[in-house]
């Protein structure tokens, strides 16, 4: 069963490409996040996850691993998020390789523990856009009909504005926000501080840090969560 997530404010999201070690798992666990994504879109392979996986192992908090390729799927963890890139140019990211890894793997896989998420990707400069050659620029308008196609045509519960280590504009996320009735936003990019965190807290459902976890902005961690609150 995939775990409770409707009520998550903030959650960190680890890359199984940038190191790891027991302090830096220890900060992310004390600072009272509701949960782990475990995910990430260059060299992610099997191994790495893996290495991942036994750092948080001793740990309560929901683990969860976000499958961006087929070989880094790893059993053990709490739930699995599976994007959905509704922006993307290339439909392999819309359901191709959802498709070979229900192929490969799907005799064995829990579907309750399986939650899929649409992903609007909104940074052109970061891999996942290149990879998925993304559709952009997008107005207002476009985004929001994405995320409106997401939530009524494809029926995803969540939608993930991926800003990806730029920090976004407040007032489209709560455009996003007030045109979806059913779907829960997701934010994440550039969240590096308890302002930042505040802001975006108060237009999205939850909102995802990650690259400030690799970076001295690690001893803003706390605050991030407390501003979610």
């Amino acid at each position: 069963m995939f775990p409770e997530w409707k009520n998550w404010r903030h959650v960190v999201k680890l890359d199984p490409d940038k190191p790891a070690d027991e302090w830096l798992i220890e900060q992310v666990i004390a600072s009272g996040t509701d949960a782990i994504i475990v995910g990430g879109t260059q060299n992610i392979t099997r191994e790495k996850v893996l290495k991942l996986f036994k750092l948080l192992k001793p740990y309560k908090l929901p683990k969860i691993l976000e499958v961006s390729t087929i070989g880094s799927i790893t059993f053990g963890f709490d739930g699995y998020l599976i994007p959905v890139v509704l922006n993307a140019g290339d439909p392999k990211w819309i359901i191709g390789a959802h498709k070979e890894a229900v192929k490969l793997a799907g005799d064995l896989m829990e579907w309750d523990e399986v939650l899929p998420e649409g992903y609007i990707i909104l940074n052109p400069e970061c891999a996942a856009f290149k990879l998925t050659e993304a559709r952009h620029p997008l107005s207002e308008q476009d985004i929001l009909a994405y995320a409106r196609c997401g939530e009524n045509l494809f029926s995803l519960p969540l939608i993930y504005l991926e800003y990806s280590g730029t920090f976004g504009e407040p007032e489209l996320v709560s455009q996003i926000k007030s045109g979806l009735t059913k779907a829960k936003v997701f934010y994440g990019g550039g969240i590096d501080n308890a302002q930042k965190a505040e802001t975006m807290s108060k237009v999205a459902d939850t909102i995802i840090v990650g690259n400030m976890i690799y970076t001295e902005s690690i001893k803003n961690l706390k605050d991030t969560v407390k501003a979610t609150r």
